[in-house]
Formats: structure tokens, sequence, C-alpha cells
């Protein structure tokens, strides 16, 4: 979910004027140089799902915006393009960042992950539990995509909207009462570009430029499929009509329905992808406004570092409050030190370093990790730590980089004695003890295997493997930091997200009545598939192969997450630790929002792309709003 600090190369898709959409590849200096120390009027740090559609729309509504990438286009890149390639893409070294994560300040627990990695001396990397002799520890790996996109370019493609109360904690916590579920459902119509129901289906949209698509799920109505025994356990499991399981798997995800956050239900899960299964991102639409005959007025900078956010005083002599009125940028390909192609000998380890000006507004949208390191090495955050690393405060902020949030995941694996056979389950489901009406479990089965991130994964255990993937929803605990680690804008931040650090017995007992009830389920696909042979959390044959104990111990050691949000988030105005308003206006400071994950006060949700672009559309209203009333 982020997009805004660098990677590789691309050309001008065409000429223009000075307000003409443009694409420039931060290589060419000519090009490069037309942009140096030019004026915009808004300034856009990242072109991820936060970022790049902000930018189409300001340039859309006629306002000159300068959108800067850190990474290259892999747009026309079929590793890319064709969304069923995202493993490849999320290991591919022309995008990937790979930043070194902790759960916990444990050591000891840290290495207890089964993929955790390590650099050894000839270069390559270890994963595991038993290095060899001399491999330097990195952590746990999690791939962020630096390319024209952001994550919405090498993710899983998988839509779902959050929970009404994860809109509604905006209007709980500030008063404004446009964050209410009910009225952020027309920023999903106006985003959405529906293929899979008739048109004008109330609730969706139809003309926007998102594609949103499912597959077929034929397979279930073919009751002699081991998959499909599973499938009707677990409408006994949960509720449902197992009589109609063969429908109730083609319900829309995305659909309206009353008190939809409290049902145990199956869905076919919604991709953002058209119907041919070519990924839809904001690659395409930062593209379709460059190319619009209407010459918008976007120009986007590749291989573009944002280093720092510039200042200026108000002109206000009273109150003296800063006015972010620029940027300064590094040019060059692989310049951040998350990019694994950075220590190449052909790579320059610094470019030429310049600014650009903005007379409205700059707009950071790096996502949960970059933003806050953006805004620290702006001088906005926790006055210690930039202290600490001398860089001059221009607003105590100490919120910024604090209350990291991340979903559990955790996987139930297994192998049969022969393949399941059927497509992908979908389920959303409340946990037998959960507390408060909502399903708190989202769920997704078939024949595949994601154990989480590590050079190279996932690992293919052949025909036979079978798996339950598990997000659980809205954790308790939302401890995590982002802590600089250097003043130098290359150098990563230190990300710690704390797993299970408040309230981690409850949320780990509900991840393993999660995986309970699937375990169950799986016994009805029957011979020849049955005995399974459990790779996690409890291995093995047996029934009862480990106690409630042992796989809570195996959840919290194994846990993975890749949906990182909260990190500068809206709050009220009297929290401390709040960061942004309900405007996404950067608190104490003029001229300076934030617009991505990093702004949802909790997860929105079990996945973070559609929530984070309808944010984004939100926050494009909110500025437009502003800009035509002149009150920024």
């Amino acid at each position: 979910m982020r997009g805004a600090l660098v990677s590789l190369a691309a050309t001008a898709l065409f000429a223009g004027g000075a307000l003409a959409g443009r694409m420039i590849d931060g290589r060419l200096a000519a090009d490069r140089a037309s942009s140096d120390n030019s004026t915009y009027d808004y300034i856009v740090i990242g072109s991820g799902p936060g970022g790049g559609p902000l930018a189409c729309d300001l340039a859309r509504a006629g306002y000159s915006t300068l959108l800067i990438e850190a990474g290259d286009d892999q747009g026309d890149n079929p590793i890319y393009s064709e969304l069923g390639n995202f493993n490849t893409a999320g290991n591919d070294p022309d995008s990937r960042w790979d930043f070194w994560i902790k759960h916990s300040d444990d050591p000891v627990r840290e290495k207890e992950f089964a993929h955790y990695t390590y650099r050894t001396t000839n270069g390559s990397f270890y994963v595991g539990t038993e290095p060899p002799a001399g491999a330097t520890p990195l952590g746990i790996q999690y791939p962020r995509a630096g390319t024209l996109g952001g994550c919405a370019m090498h993710n899983g493609g998988v839509c779902s909207l959050p929970q009404d109360d994860d809109w509604n904690i905006v209007v709980n916590m500030t008063g404004d009462t446009s964050w209410e579920a009910d009225k952020m459902r027309k920023y999903l119509i106006k985003v959405e570009k529906n293929t899979y129901l008739p048109a004008n289906t109330t609730g969706h949209g139809f003309n926007g430029w998102l594609s949103t698509a499912v597959q077929p799920a034929r397979w279930a109505h073919d009751n002699t499929l081991p998959a499909t025994r599973v499938l009707k356990k677990m409408a006994e499991l949960t509720g449902q009509n197992v009589s109609d399981v063969a429908n109730l798997v083609n319900q829309d995800i995305l659909g309206d329905y009353p008190h939809k956050d409290t049902l145990n239900a199956f869905y076919n899960m919604a991709q953002h992808e058209d119907k041919g299964g070519k990924r839809s991102s904001p690659n395409n639409y930062i593209k379709a406004t460059l190319k619009d005959p209407k010459n918008y007025p976007l120009t986007v900078r590749l291989n573009t570092l944002a280093t720092r956010v510039l200042f200026a005083d108000s002109k206000n002599t009273t109150t003296k409050i800063p006015q972010a009125n620029g940027v300064e940028v590094m040019s060059g390909a692989s310049l951040y030190g998350a990019d694994p192609r950075h220590t190449n000998a052909n790579v320059t380890k610094q470019g030429p370093v310049s600014k650009v000006w903005a007379r409205r507004e700059v707009i950071v949208a790096g996502g949960a990790f970059n933003s806050p390191q953006i805004l620290k090495l702006s001088g906005v955050g926790p006055a210690a730590e930039l202290t600490k690393f001398k860089i001059p405060v221009v607003k105590d902020l100490p919120g910024v980089g604090e209350r990291l949030a991340d979903n559990y995941e955790g996987s139930l694996l297994a192998l049969g004695q022969q393949p399941v056979g059927g497509g992908i389950i979908t389920l959303m489901f409340k946990s037998p003890n959960a507390t408060g009406p909502n399903r708190n479990i989202f769920t997704w089965c078939g024949a595949f295997s994601f154990e989480g991130f590590w050079p190279g994964f996932p690992t293919d255990y052949g025909p036979n493997e079978y798996e339950c993937a598990m997000v659980h929803i809205n954790p308790h605990s939302q401890a995590g930091t982002v802590r600089l680690a250097s003043a130098d804008p290359q150098v990563p931040p230190d990300i710690n997200f704390n797993f299970f650090l408040n309230n981690g017995t409850e949320d780990l007992q509900h991840l393993a009545e999660a995986a309970n009830l699937l375990r169950t389920a799986w016994q009805a696909a029957g011979a020849p598939v049955l005995p399974f042979n459990e790779k996690h959390p409890c291995p093995g044959t047996g029934a009862g192969n480990c106690t409630d104990a042992d796989e809570r111990a195996l959840l919290k050691t194994q846990a993975y997450s890749h949906h990182a949000s909260s990190s500068c988030a809206i709050g009220a105005e009297n929290d401390p630790l709040a960061v942004l308003d309900s405007k996404f206006r950067v608190r104490g400071v003029h001229g300076l929002r934030v617009v991505d994950a990093s702004a949802f006060p909790r997860v929105p949700g079990a996945f973070p792309v559609l929530p984070t672009i309808m944010l984004s559309a939100k926050a494009a209203e909110e500025i437009i709003s502003d800009a035509k009333k002149g009150t920024q």
C-alpha cells in the first residue's frame, strides 16, 4: 500500500504543454530538469491505492498535480498485469522492497518464526530456524511494491469492505458524520466498474476506473467432490443452509445486506481485475488520465525518492503555523535501501537532489511504513525521536509512527491422500467465543499454499495440499511502531508490530477456535482424501495431536500479516497521539495531508486495498471542496 519512495524505467507517454499530462523517468536528465524547481497546485508522494487515484482526481478537477513515484512502471509486464501471477510479482526484484520487520521485542521468539530470514556470508538468503555459521539475521520479510500503482500491483487483488464500525469509528472520534458507513458506500459506487452483476445493481458502480470480477463457482454443484462435502460441513458448523451451498458461495461479497457484519456467510471472492484476468489498479487509472485527450494537468515522476517535505512560515504572523510548500527529491533508480538492487555494483547509490513546489498542498501517500518515515524526516513527529537524529522539529506530533496496526493471519495447511478438488471457498464467520456481535474471521480455503512471506515464497506441497488461510479481523492489540533508524532518507525505518502485546490471549484463542472449526469441517472430505497430514498449526494426522495451549503457542510464533495501517491515524482533537483530523490534515501544520492506509484508526476489515481506494476518493472530494472554498 505504498509507492512513495524508487525503482526502474519508463518513458513519457506523450508530449504536452506545461499543464499537459506527462510521465517522466527520473533517469532522463532533460525531462527531470524540466520539472525540477517547478511549481504545481498539489504534490502527491506515492502512487499506490491512496495517492495514485487522488492525483488523478485532482488533475481531472483541473489542478496541476505532480505525482512522485519511487518506482518505475511495470504495468505492461505480464508478471504484474496478469493477476494470477501475483506470487511471482511479490518476489520480483524489479519492484520488491524488502522490509525486515519484527513481531516483538523478544529475539528468541522472533527466531522461532519458521521463515525468519538471514543473509549468508555469500550474499544469499537463508530462511529457517537453523542458520549457517556467520549468517546475519535480517528479520521477517514484509515486501512492499516499489512501482507505479504501489502494492495494488503485486497483491492478490482481493476486494472486501470493512465493517460499518470501521468507518463509524471516525465519526465517534471526530464528530464528522460524513464518515458514517452508509455515506461511505458512495465512494465504492464512484470508483467501481463492476463486471459480475446486472448493470445498475443497487450499491455498486459500473462506470468507475476500478474493475471488479469474480470467478465461477460451478464446482459447488458437484456433490461427488470432497471439496463440496467440506463446504457443506462448513455451512452446518456456521449455521447456514446446507442444502443451498451451491448458491451461497456465489453471494456478492461487496453487497449491502442488512446486518451484514454479523452474518456467518459464504461469498464469491471479488478481485480488482477485468473479466479476462487483467489486473485493474491505480496504474491503469494514472495512465488513462495521462492519455486522455483532455490533457489533464498531471505530471508523474518515476524513479524519484521523496526525501522530505519542505515548510515555510505561515503568512499569518500571529500563529506562525508551518506551511508545507514543497518536496525535496532525489532522482535515480533503486535509491531506497529496501530495494534489493540497491547494493548492486551498477546502481548509483545517491542521485541528484532538487526541489519541487506546491501552491496549495503536499499530500503524503507512502503507506503505513513510508508515510511516517517521510513525516519524521520532514520534522513532523515525536520531538525526542527527531532530536535524537538531529532533525529540526517543525511540529512535535507524538503519534507519528505509533499505533501501527495489522490483522493477524494464520493458516491451517495439510496434505491429503488425494486432491480435495473444487475451487476457492470464501467464508466470513464469528469464532465460537468471540465477544461482540460482529464476525471476526475471514477465511479462504482451497488447493493452495500461503504461509506468509519470505524470499521465494510460497512452498508448493503438490496437488494434495489443502489450506484455509485465516485473517483475524480487528485484533485487540494495536501497539506497533515505525521508528527512524537513521536521518538518511535512503535507510528504511525500524518496524515492530508488537504482535499480541495487548489482549493477545483472547486473539490467539479466536484464531485457534477458527482453526478447530475448519479442521472439523475438513473431516467431511472422506475417503480417499483422509487422513489429512497437517503441516500446521498442529502437525500430524491425529485428531487431537496438539492441545489448545500448543495450538495457541504455535499460532503466536507463526502468525504473519500484510495489511499494515494506522501509523498516521485520524483521531480526536484531544487525543495526544492523533496525527490527522477527519479531513486528512496533519495536525499543527498547514498544507499537508496524509492519504493512505496509515490514516485509518484501525485496520479496515480483512483486506485494506478497496477501503483505501474509497478513502482516496473521499480525500479528493474534501481537498477539491476546500480548494474551491479557499480553506486549505
